[in-house]
């Protein structure tokens, strides 16, 4: 079955949904079977995309307009279509960047797959520059005294690091300089995002 999701950046009525849904019956998707959301891509609570995720069963094909109407960040998405992998659905992007992604094709796992390594990529990136600045923290006499917080760049190495089974948790908090009660404050054991942690970075 071809699941559809459409999504416009604003709510207001300035940007309209209908180019996306009428592409997305093009591609032969039942328009009660499109879901939508008049939301950022940023924010997290888009019960569209939710309920349409929740809909999706194995055999199914997950079709939208563009990649970026999907998630919120190269990681987002792939975590999203590794997800849909491991579930027997299938992902089909009809235009833009990722236009050739379409898991349904050995072509077009072999370009998710590109983008998975991309963003292992972006995942080392951010932890390399977060433990530049713990060191540099370090090197000016900051690393004790006042509460140790959680910072932006400090919660998206924990959630990069706690996605891999060889963490060791009271090691990944003396790096960041935490404690585990402030980690799990912010995050899940499984780096899941807590309400504070998408506080933290909605503010950053």
């Amino acid at each position: 079955m071809l699941i559809g999701y459409a999504r416009v950046s604003k709510a207001d009525g300035s940007q309209s949904i209908d180019l996306q849904k009428d592409a997305l019956k093009d591609a032969e998707v039942s328009e009660k079977l499109i879901y939508q959301d008049l939301a950022s891509g940023k924010k997290d609570d888009r019960p569209g995309l939710e309920a349409c995720l929740k809909s999706l069963r194995a055999g199914d094909t997950l079709i939208v307009w563009k990649l970026d109407r999907l998630g919120r960040s190269l990681i987002h998405l792939v975590n999203l279509i590794d997800d849909l992998q491991k579930r027997g659905v299938g992902l089909k992007v009809l235009t833009g960047q990722g236009a050739n992604i379409d898991t349904t094709t050995a072509t077009g796992k072999l370009v998710f797959g590109i983008f998975a390594a991309l963003s292992e990529y972006e995942r080392e990136l951010i932890a390399e520059r977060t433990r530049a600045g713990l060191a540099a923290a370090r090197a000016r006499g900051r690393s004790g005294g006042r509460p140790r917080t959680m910072t932006a760049a400090k919660l998206h190495l924990a959630m990069a690091a706690l996605g891999k089974p060889d963490t060791v948790v009271n090691g990944l908090c003396r790096e960041l300089g935490i404690t585990r009660q402030t980690l799990y404050r912010y995050v899940t054991p499984a780096g899941m995002l807590r309400a504070d942690g998408k506080r933290l970075l909605k503010k950053d």
